[in-house]
């Protein structure tokens, strides 16, 4: 890490002493909130690494404001006031880092409600594994919940920013069995490993970010390609979980459709886990077609 990833990691690990706790959530409750009138500017540090609302210098602790400024994660905002570029978001005793509210960035490392679907997910299955593989780790949340249940595990993304989030998010969480790896799906990650677990992005965004922008007809094509080359890298006996979202058509779950010729024969276990997700989706073209968004798992053994 360089100097400005200590000092983020040295400023996750002060707001997790002083007891701060954030749950993320949509963007769009997010920007609801914060348009009340009382929303206008940061008092706290919820304000300020949750709601990323502007502050003033006091608001925050010298020591912190100097960790922030070292980090190179604060911009000036209106009126005097500043503005973290960074938001710390937790789940149980985790803290972890990534972008400020509004993620408009093309590379914006995103934190929110199905990263908490996800984790739930893992605590639920519970895999263990010699070598384990997050793909499309993200914020890193995945992986690092599971650190403790394998000998190591890789963090992989192609992008640079969410790579670098892992990386400092495991450091705040002390995590020393990881490694963060840039790469397509698995095109980069060596042999062997006996786990894969993803939560790709599964929309169709005319924005192209990263962390939103699954490609194909309905944002499908990322998670399939995942089921694709898992299957032909996993290990014999190897797992598979994967959080998607699959694009209901007229009653037909589509990402079922699109996997089913790659996975029958073998032993999985499929099922929704939320019916009805990102409903405003439903008004862009090209989820005309659509009845709804269904959050879905697949726990699949090769």
């Amino acid at each position: 890490m360089n100097a400005s990833d200590e000092a983020l990691v040295d400023l996750g690990r002060a707001l997790r002493d002083a007891g701060y706790r954030f749950v993320t959530i949509t963007p769009a409750s997010h920007a609801r909130v914060n348009r009340r009138p009382s929303a206008s500017r940061g008092t706290s540090l919820r304000d300020i690494f949750g709601w990323s609302r502007p502050f003033p210098p006091d608001a925050l602790p010298r020591p912190m404001l100097d960790l922030l400024v070292r980090a190179e994660a604060v911009s000036t905002a209106e009126r005097g006031l500043l503005r973290s570029r960074v938001r710390f978001s937790s789940d149980g005793d985790r803290l972890f880092a990534h972008s400020a509210f509004p993620t408009s960035d093309a590379d914006s490392v995103f934190f929110g409600p199905d990263t908490y679907r996800f984790l739930s997910l893992l605590r639920r299955l519970q895999p263990r594994a010699r070598r384990a593989v997050d793909v499309g780790c993200g914020s890193g949340a995945g992986g690092i919940s599971l650190a403790d249940c394998c000998g190591r595990m890789v963090l992989a993304d192609v992008n640079r920013e969410a790579l670098r989030f892992s990386a400092i998010n495991a450091a705040i969480n002390g995590v020393e069995n990881a490694e963060v790896i840039e790469s397509d799906v698995l095109r980069d990650v060596g042999d062997p490993f006996d786990l894969v677990i993803s939560n790709p992005p599964y929309l169709v965004d005319d924005a192209a970010r990263l962390y939103r922008d699954g490609g194909g007809r309905f944002g499908e094509q990322l998670s399939v390609e995942i089921v694709r080359q898992s299957i032909a890298r996993l290990a014999e006996g190897g797992r598979l979980i994967l959080y998607t979202a699959s694009a209901i058509e007229e009653g037909v779950d589509t990402f079922a459709a699109a996997v089913e010729p790659l996975i029958a024969g073998m032993r999985y276990c499929y099922e929704e886990i939320d019916p009805d997700v990102h409903g405003e989706e439903l008004e862009q073209r090209a989820y005309a077609p659509v009845d709804r968004l269904a959050v879905v798992a697949l726990d699949l053994i090769r």
